[in-house]
């Protein structure tokens, strides 16, 4: 068994949701989920399948977020997994319908952070091990620090 990283290319301003699936059937439900949780979202996502022809599925609303979700999911090469790029819209918005889907088995992380995905590799495939999402912490919040973490959140309009 090898071990390897795969950076994951999120574009700038982009969000993103990774995690493990199990049937076809993903690519649809997962697109549905976000267009009727948020009509105008601009996303790509891709599915890569684990059996039968072991194709990249994809779906979305914006091309070149599903060819940059294809190319990070051909590249990640493991099966079951998927990968929605998103812009104009937060996880936050999504990730409920998207872990009330069927076939999500679990997600990895959602973020804008850059992500690495590690890989377990053996002559049958790859399998996601976890993610490196962002950066270590690089001290405790001071009372300043928590101001402008909760003037953030009222700036983007996620709190009153």
């Amino acid at each position: 068994m090898e071990f390897k990283v795969i950076d994951l290319d999120i574009p700038e301003g982009c969000n993103i949701i990774f995690g493990m699936s199990h049937f076809i059937k993903t690519v649809e439900d997962l697109y549905e989920a976000v267009i009727n949780t948020v009509p105008n979202a601009q996303f790509g996502l891709a599915f890569n399948e684990a059996s039968g022809p072991c194709l990249v599925r994809k779906e979305g609303t914006d091309i070149d977020l599903m060819e940059i979700a294809v190319e990070n999911q051909r590249r990640v090469g493991a099966g079951h997994s998927f990968l929605i790029i998103m812009k104009k819209c937060f996880p936050i918005n999504i990730l409920p319908a998207v872990k009330a889907c069927r076939e999500v088995v679990s997600i990895f992380c959602a973020t804008s952070n850059p992500v690495q995905v590690i890989i377990a590799e053996t002559p049958q495939g790859r399998g996601v091990m976890g993610v490196i999402d962002g950066n270590s912490p690089k001290g405790i919040e001071l009372d300043s620090d928590i101001a402008n973490r909760k003037q953030f959140l009222r700036n983007i309009g996620y709190k009153r």
